[in-house]
């Protein structure tokens, strides 16, 4: 198990979600995780990182998998303007590569924002600290995990 799939798992654990850890195989689509996983698109929590431009900070918005981020709706709530975050700078403050960034688990803390499409499910998968696994949870959890608040910043 990676370092990244470590700490997903650990702070999972911690917050007494009880869940397993899927390995996907290659998945580059929020489609393709979800037939993999067999569940909707929009059970699919993407992490969407962006540069807040004022904060110099990585800032995540987890949206369900049908969803696009609208990046000015997205500035508005985050009270910021928002730019593109670079790998250097996801690595540095989430600790995960891109492609398998966690909602939980991140080497520092990050202001985070959630899709309310994600909460009509009773259960949702995220990915797990790598592109290639994510894991299962009932979406109720994530605030709760990440302090992300409900917000609207879908186009």
């Amino acid at each position: 198990m990676s370092k990244s799939m470590k700490r997903v798992a650990r702070a999972l654990e911690e917050a007494g979600v009880e869940t397993e850890i899927l390995e996907l195989g290659d998945c580059r689509t929020a489609a393709d995780a979800a037939a993999s996983v067999g569940c909707t698109i929009d059970q699919i929590a993407k992490s969407i990182i962006f540069l807040g431009e004022t904060s110099g900070e990585a800032l995540l918005f987890l949206t369900a998998g049908g969803n696009r981020v609208d990046a000015q709706k997205a500035s508005a709530v985050a009270g910021e303007p928002l730019g593109k975050a670079d790998a250097a700078l996801i690595r540095a403050q989430t600790g995960f590569a891109i492609g398998g960034v966690a909602p939980v688990g991140h080497l520092s803390p990050i202001r985070a924002f959630l899709d309310p499409r994600l909460m009509e499910f009773d259960r949702i998968w995220a990915a797990a600290g790598t592109p290639r696994h994510v894991f299962g949870i009932p979406p109720q959890e994530l605030p709760r995990m990440t302090g992300a608040q409900e917000a609207d910043f879908i186009s």
